[in-house]
């Protein structure tokens, strides 16, 4: 299974836990498959058979309410079995709306969106001081730009020379209640995050080359953490979610979720 197939089956299987649990957030769990494809395929070291593994990567989902295609990463590259998936969102169940750390593969519980990289930024520095050769990387949702402690993260990051920390930002253009330039226009994005002195690499977040190519020029930069926009399309790959906010809360019906799935299947 190459990338490319591992974020359809992502996707696949994100649509199907939300349409089970009658639950939300497909939108931006869509957007950031091919993110975690390309992470999961390609770049990160770890271990299924073993998640607490001293030398892996780590890999944080700040954005934690999206985390049906991030549990669903993580079972098809063999962290616990798919079947599990079946109890996302049930009583009783581990796999929660929100992500929670209980989970082999989650390293931490996420819900109050700004809390990612502040801890990432904390596990970096620490294995930085330990001596410790692992890379940390965070996933932010463009809405959760608007948190106070990820610019005080982004200057702390910059000043400690964290160039073992890489930060994606999921920039799909949309948050809870409009048009992130509509409800705070971040930009000139990339030349905020350059001005608070990290290497800022801008692409297309469905390209599978471009994200490897991002991920390459991380691991060989010195001195500087990483950022990289990731532009996305909140809702990727399903056509009548594509673009549209209110599939940032709506779960799909039977005759939605039919049509989803026959278009990320063909």
């Amino acid at each position: 299974m190459n990338s490319i197939e591992l974020a359809k089956r992502i996707r696949a299987k994100a649509v199907e836990m939300v349409y089970r649990a009658h639950a939300s957030h497909i939108g931006g769990a869509l957007s950031m498959a091919d993110i975690l494809a390309v992470l999961y395929h390609d770049v990160l070291r770890y271990d299924p058979k073993n998640p607490q593994m001293e030398e892996r990567d780590r890999c944080l989902l700040s954005k934690g309410h999206a985390c049906v295609s991030f549990y669903a990463a993580l079972a098809l590259v063999g962290y616990y079995p798919e079947k599990e998936l079946e109890t996302y969102g049930t009583n009783g169940s581990l796999f929660l709306c929100h992500t929670t750390h209980h989970i082999p593969g989650i390293e931490i519980s996420a819900g109050s969106l700004g809390h990612g990289l502040p801890i990432a930024c904390g596990i970096a520095l620490g294995a930085k001081r330990q001596q410790k050769h692992f890379n940390t990387y965070v996933i932010l949702g463009d809405g959760e730009m608007d948190e106070g402690s990820n610019w005080e993260s982004f200057l702390f990051a910059a000043h400690h020379h964290l160039d073992n920390l890489c930060v994606i930002i999921d920039y799909n253009k949309i948050q809870s209640y409009g048009n992130t330039n509509e409800v705070i226009n971040l930009e000139p994005l990339t030349d905020k995050l350059k001005a608070f002195n990290w290497n800022v690499i801008n692409i297309d977040g469905h390209n599978h080359d471009e994200l490897r190519g991002a991920f390459s020029q991380f691991i060989s930069t010195k001195g500087h953490p990483t950022v990289i926009i990731a532009n996305t399309i909140k809702g990727k790959g399903v056509s009548y979610m594509e673009n549209d906010l209110l599939w940032h809360y709506r779960s799909p019906g039977e005759e939605q979720f039919k049509q989803a799935m026959e278009e990320l299947e063909a």
